[in-house]
Order: C-alpha cells, then sequence, then structure tokens
C-alpha cells in the first residue's frame, strides 16, 4: 500500500483506498458555540456516507474541543492539574464519538467506536488489527480517547494512528478551503497554498496540525489533505483525489502529485 499520494487511482475514480478522517470538536457544533449539534452531526455524516459508498474505507479521530479542551487548564494558578484536564478532554472526544456514532448509525452505516481509554460499557478497546478488520469489513471505524496519554494532541493521535492502520492519508477538515499564509478572515490578501512541503509548514509556522503531528508524518511520508468540509460534497471530492484543498507530502512526491 502506498504511503504517498498515489499516481492512479486504485480503483474506478477512487484514489484514496483507507483514510484518517481527522475532524475537530468544534466541527459537531454550530459556528463560534459550543456542544454538539444534531444538524451538524447529520451533515457530516451523510458526506462520510457518500465517501464510504465510494469505496472507501474511513477511519475517523475527533477532537473534544465543542466540550472542553485540556490545554485550557494550565498555569501555576489553575485548580485543575493539567494531566487531568488532559484525560478529561480525552473523555470529551469519546461523548463526541458516540454521537458521531449514532448520527451514522441514523443513516444506515455500520460504526464502531473505538477508545485508547477503558470505556468498555460504550467503546470497543482500539486494537490495531480488529481496527483493520472492522475496515475491511465494511464499517466505519470512530477512534476516540486520543492515544490514551495525556499531553498528546487528537492530531497527533491521528497521525499515530494513521501508521497503525496504514492509511494511504490524513485528511484534515476544517472550515477554510485549505492552508493560507496567514488567517483568511482577518487578512483578505492571505494566499491559499495548493502543495506544501513537511517543512514548509514548519518554517512558515503554519498553523495546521501540531509539531509532532507533522514531524510524524514527515519521517514516515504520510500526507495530509487539508480541506474545508463545510463544503458539501468535499469528503468525497477528497477521497477521489480531486483538487480540493492543500496537500502536505514529501517534496518530491509534491512534485509528481497531480492532486
Amino acid at each position: 500500500m502506498p504511503d504517498t499520494a498515489p499516481s492512479s487511482q486504485p480503483e474506478g475514480d477512487l484514489r484514496y483506498r483507507r483514510v484518517i478522517l481527522k475532524l475537530s470538536g468544534e466541527s459537531l457544533a454550530e459556528s463560534g458555540k459550543r456542544g454538539i449539534s444534531d444538524n451538524e452531526l447529520l451533515a457530516i455524516a451523510k458526506q462520510i456516507k457518500s465517501a464510504h459508498e465510494s469505496g472507501c474505507q474511513i477511519a475517523i479521530v475527533n477532537g473534544g474541543g465543542n466540550i472542553l479542551r485540556g490545554a485550557s487548564f494550565s498555569g501555576a494558578n489553575a485548580s485543575v492539574q493539567e494531566a487531568t484536564a488532559h484525560y478529561m478532554g480525552m473523555l470529551a472526544t469519546v461523548i463526541n464519538s458516540l454521537a458521531l456514532q449514532d448520527a451514522l448509525d441514523s443513516i444506515g452505516l455500520q460504526t464502531r467506536v473505538m477508545s485508547a481509554l477503558p470505556v468498555d460499557r460504550v467503546a470497543e478497546q482500539f486494537i490495531r488489527r480488529r481496527a483493520i478488520r472492522h475496515l475491511e469489513k465494511g464499517r466505519v471505524i470512530i477512534l476516540s480517547g486520543g492515544i490514551g496519554s495525556p499531553f498528546v494532541t487528537t492530531d497527533t493521535a491521528a497521525a499515530q494512528r494513521a501508521l497503525e492502520i496504514e492509511a494511504d492519508v490524513i485528511l484534515k477538515a476544517t472550515r477554510v478551503d485549505g492552508v493560507y499564509s496567514d488567517d483568511p478572515e482577518k487578512n483578505p490578501h492571505a494566499v491559499l497554498y495548493e502543495q506544501l512541503s513537511y517543512n514548509e509548514v514548519i518554517q512558515k509556522k503554519l498553523r495546521v496540525m501540531d509539531a509532532t503531528a507533522i514531524a510524524l508524518c514527515n519521517e514516515h511520508r504520510k500526507p495530509i489533505l487539508v480541506f474545508n468540509f463545510k463544503q458539501d460534497g468535499n469528503i468525497v471530492r477528497a477521497v477521489r483525489g480531486e483538487s480540493v484543498g492543500t496537500w502536505i507530502g514529501d517534496p518530491q512526491d509534491t512534485q509528481t502529485n497531480q492532486h
């Protein structure tokens, strides 16, 4: 299985056979709000179903920022220890995963939630071989609880899981069209990048994923596609390898990528 952007599509018009879809916790909430929105859940679920029906195996890693961010409890004056807060954030991802599971189930997708934290009343323990088997059987898997350790972001968890399940690409879903040179909401002259190398992301200090996640992807040549999931149909376009968002990968592969 290639770990870079393929030059040919393995079946039909599908470019990526297996993907990690990285969703932020905020993607499950209405813009600017906290909590979980039923409308947002169903909108994402329908896009995931369309991508799954194209033949793509989909594993999802979601954040928990719509409920709680572990990093919000930091500093000497915080009453909650930072490590504890990170565990609280991991539990928030489990809550989001259960909600997304029910949304996917409601539209006919077989789904399994797998957790790095032991919560066996509501989710399976993450076991690599079992996760791959679920995917091979046509199930969507939702990977919650980060990697089960504090001080590790869900971006890094997405990179780690992508390596473990041998995903072809990490699809980083955002509310903007890709990676910009600056915040496009504040700077109307911000430039949208079509392609970047891992080193360019680090050198330009672009806010794509955290440095540990980028380093993992760089070391193992695992490409990342950053795209706007709010535009209906973009998840399907992403798995087909259509021109959408910003492709991040090894410089040599970037030059030959026809995305």
